[in-house]
């Protein structure tokens, strides 16, 4: 009888230790190594193990005739968008998400929707039981749809029974920390038994040409539980989000081997499940304030799709000796890089006001295309005057205050002149990219004084937190006194002249 050995493997990045310790030295995390028994890894004698000969494959040439994966379309014209067409022939993709939002339902309206057009559709729950899955069903309407369902966690008996008979077309296994095998002896949810329970399921997606989709748990800080070689080991990755005040949900690519990963699928939930959004720029831009200070909206492109959205900022005095930086929906480094150029070059003091930046509708922004709506949303704060209603805002800011161009400018504005917008403020250098069709009135800029300069050449200072004007005015430099140009190397600074440094 083989002895058995025993290992400390972490949680979160699957580093092993033959001694347990409060901290893992590869990752960083504390309290994360388990004790499991590796000795179910090695099911040979190592004497056989040495003497077995590996089998002869055949070789062949970059040169040949390849035909293209045909795709599956899954029906709903959102998730089709995010895996880059439908889903591919003995493809495995991994969904994560919080606990709540909605991963189970969009996978059973897949589901649904496959079995409605007469291919074969598993659905192998872990975590709940047949009859849960079936008051979901009903409640979204789908009971009478031909969804072939299981409560198992053995992947073994999965894998047999999904070999009889025709091969499955789409397989979902919810979720994949329940999942466990007979090769090695650990619990449910333990990093080797995630592992190897992928390793099983994806080498049987390739030799029946099953498409699997894999349900993933998340930690407290958004990252799928388990190890991380198992999302090296799927062919797509999808992250679905969402805010749980929000009915919108956004299904992203994170990895994707067969199209792109820029592309987000946009619903809403509703009583009867995810319904898909085609124009998410009219429900981002459905409930906005018109004509309320430090608001704006941003132009932007989430792959192919130009999508509108609604920059809200918030310039308050601070009552702390660190002012506070809070933002939701955008890289605080961006804010933070911001700020600063309108503190260098702008000469506008936001030193002692606490900032808020939130991007309404729960998207979540990635390209720097979006510094110039965010600038002008917070000087505009700061002044306490609206922007005009039908205003767009794209541009890229440098450190040195300069404005400059991104791409896909045509997209962009045709988007705007769709939804009723007559005018946009873009950098100046991307005029000769608008086509000249978009019917919008064109406010190029080229530094981010001359924006600034427009905005207190109409500012209206906020009698309930400062009466006096002129005090007021110390705070945002008035058109006269901004900079033309970027200042000089050696220049000194205008605010520095002023306050006589």
């Amino acid at each position: 009888m083989a002895k058995s050995a025993i290992s400390f493997v972490c949680q979160n990045c699957g580093a092993a230790y033959n001694r347990w310790q409060g901290k893992c030295e590869s990752c960083g995390e504390w309290n994360t190594l388990v004790e499991e028994d590796i000795t179910g890894a090695a099911t040979m004698p190592v004497s056989i193990r040495s003497k077995r000969k590996g089998r002869l494959f055949a070789l062949e040439t970059l040169t040949g005739k390849s035909n293209d994966a045909p795709r599956l379309p899954s029906g709903m014209a959102e998730l089709d968008r995010v895996t880059g067409g439908g889903f591919v022939r003995g493809s495995v993709l991994l969904v994560g998400g919080d606990p709540g939002i909605g991963k189970s339902t969009l996978l059973t309206q897949a589901t649904s929707l496959l079995a409605r057009a007469g291919h074969r559709a598993v659905y192998i729950s872990g975590e709940e039981a047949v009859a849960q899955v079936r008051l979901r069903a009903e409640r979204l309407g789908l009971a009478d749809t031909p969804v072939q369902l299981a409560a198992e966690t053995s992947v073994e008996d999965i894998v047999s029974t999904l070999s009889e008979g025709a091969a499955p077309r789409l397989i979902v296994i919810d979720s994949i920390q329940t999942m466990w095998t007979d090769t090695v002896e650990s619990a449910p949810g333990t990093v080797t038994q995630v592992r190897a329970s992928a390793q099983a399921l994806i080498r049987f997606a390739k030799k029946s040409g099953a498409a699997i989709i894999l349900v993933g748990h998340v930690t407290k800080d958004g990252q799928i539980a388990g190890p991380r070689v198992v999302e090296h080991m799927v062919d797509a990755v999808l992250s679905f989000e969402g805010e749980g005040s929000q009915q919108f949900r956004i299904l992203r690519a994170v990895k994707n081997r067969f199209g792109p990963t820029d592309e987000i699928g946009v619903f809403e939930m509703t009583g009867l499940g995810l319904r898909e959004v085609s124009n998410p720029s009219e429900l981002f831009l459905s409930e906005r304030d018109l004509g309320s200070p430090g608001t704006a909206v941003f132009a932007g492109i989430e792959g192919t799709r130009p999508v509108l959205v609604e920059l809200q900022a918030l310039v308050a005095p601070t009552t702390l000796g660190t002012p506070r930086r809070a933002v939701v929906g955008w890289d605080p480094s961006r804010l933070s890089m911001v700020l600063a150029v309108l503190e260098a070059h702008c000469a506008v003091k936001l030193s002692g006001y606490d900032v808020y930046l939130n991007v309404a509708g729960g998207l979540r922004i990635q390209e720097p295309a979006a510094d110039l709506a965010a600038a002008a949303a917070l000087v505009l704060s700061l002044v306490n005057a609206p922007l005009p209603t039908d205003a767009v805002y794209f541009g890229e800011i440098s450190l040195s205050g300069a404005v400059r161009p991104v791409a896909q400018t045509s997209a962009r504005l045709k988007e705007a002149a769709k939804l009723g917008f007559g005018r946009a403020v873009l950098p100046e250098s991307a005029r000769g990219e608008t086509g000249g069709d978009s019917g919008l009135v064109l406010n190029t800029v080229s530094g981010l004084t001359n924006l600034v300069a427009e905005i207190a050449a109409r500012g209206n200072p906020r009698g309930d937190r400062r009466a006096n004007p002129d005090e007021y005015r110390e705070h945002l430099p008035e058109k006269e006194h901004l900079p033309e140009n970027l200042p000089e190397k050696n220049a000194t600074p205008a605010r520095f002249r002023r306050e006589g440094r």
